[in-house]
């Protein structure tokens, strides 16, 4: 059974709006895969999942719909892989990884006609993303969440030194933010959204910062 250009459009258009609703969170927070790798993953599972299901019918004898569909699922994971960063002791964006893998998910639910199901997806990873980040540092552990501000001389490297020492004491930088304003000429101040080990007293992460070579000034916001 084939189906109409229109429909065949209308979920590939689909796939890039629900796509690109998460790539534009990510995109937000400047993680390793924005916008446009998200739309293209999206786009790419649908156009795989209309190849698959509806591509093979004028060859005659059996075919298995899902056979192509399986490779996406597996083959995501080399584009992942990619969006994940070892920093010290700390491992970032594997939340990254994950929304592309659900992103082909949902694509390919757009390519096979269940609209609903793609639709409600991308609102509840959107959900996910943005909101209940607010859960975990609000009500699940706050108290390991905090930010600091660092003012620094602006050099090559300084923010690696930085990052190093906190990955020494197996701290988590979530986000990192620079900017210029309010500080000498030739500094910067990083504000820092840390996530401290258990039992580990905020006083020595920000003596330890202190100490480096050209940080000015430590201080808890």
């Amino acid at each position: 059974m084939s189906i109409p250009a229109w429909t065949m459009i209308v979920r590939l258009v689909l796939a890039c709006v629900l796509g690109g609703v998460i790539g534009l969170q990510r995109e937000g927070l400047n993680r390793p895969a924005g916008f446009r790798t998200h739309v293209l993953v999206a786009l790419g599972a649908a156009l795989i999942m209309l190849i698959s299901a509806y591509g093979f019918q004028g060859f005659g004898g059996p075919y298995d719909p899902a056979r192509l569909a399986a490779q996406v699922v597996s083959g995501i994971g080399f584009l992942g892989a990619g969006t994940i960063m070892r920093e010290g002791a700390n491992v970032r964006g594997l939340t990254t990884a994950a929304s592309l893998w659900v992103v082909a998910g949902i694509g390919l639910a757009c390519g096979v006609g269940f609209y609903l199901s793609a639709a409600v997806t991308t609102g509840l990873v959107y959900v996910a993303l943005g909101q209940f980040v607010h859960l975990e540092r609000g009500w699940i552990n706050p108290s390991s969440y905090v930010q600091v501000a660092v003012v620094t001389r602006d050099q090559p490297g300084q923010l690696g030194r930085i990052g190093a020492t906190l990955g020494g004491k197996n701290i988590s930088v979530r986000n990192i933010t620079v900017d210029r304003a309010d500080v000498n000429e030739g500094y910067v101040q990083a504000r820092l959204e840390l996530k401290l080990p258990k039992g580990l007293p905020l006083a020595e992460a920000l003596g330890d910062l202190a100490s480096l070579p050209d940080v000015s000034k430590v201080c808890e916001l």
